[in-house]
């Protein structure tokens, strides 16, 4: 059950912080100049767990296993990080901006679920998007 339960944990912990933080950014700092600091610790620390995690003589092995994906979750990275910097010098509320953008994402997934990699969608989940539609609606009033 443990293993299970600490990821999502570090996920809601992690996202707390994350909103947070990008709730508090100065409103005068260049979003990408804030963004490349922060990637550059995010690098640093990920190296460093790396290299701990797989063993120095390993790393290329490991490295050599890496495909398109990570070049396109980069981008996709950037995008998330630099569209909630903007949504919320916008002027949205910590409150509401991660859960209106996670309830959106939570209904686009089940369609590339489906789409993408074959899941089922049940009756329960497509009733679950449309009341989500609606909760966003509710939200946003």
């Amino acid at each position: 059950m443990w293993r299970l339960i600490w990821p999502i944990l570090i996920v809601i912990l992690s996202n707390t912080f994350y909103n947070v933080c990008m709730k508090s950014m100065p409103s005068d700092v260049n979003p990408f100049g804030a963004l490349m600091v922060t990637y550059l610790v995010a690098a640093i620390i990920s190296a460093i767990i790396f290299a701990f995690s797989v063993g120095p003589s390993n790393m290329g092995a490991e490295l050599s296993k890496i495909n398109w994906t990570s070049v396109i979750l980069a981008l996709a990275i950037v995008g998330l990080e630099v569209g909630y910097v903007f949504v919320y010098r916008a002027g949205w509320a910590v409150s509401t901006a991660s859960v209106v953008a996670n309830i959106g994402l939570a209904c686009v997934l089940i369609f590339v679920g489906y789409f993408l990699y074959r899941e089922n969608i049940s009756i329960n989940q497509i009733v679950g998007v449309v009341l989500c539609m609606f909760g966003l609606v509710l939200i946003n009033i």
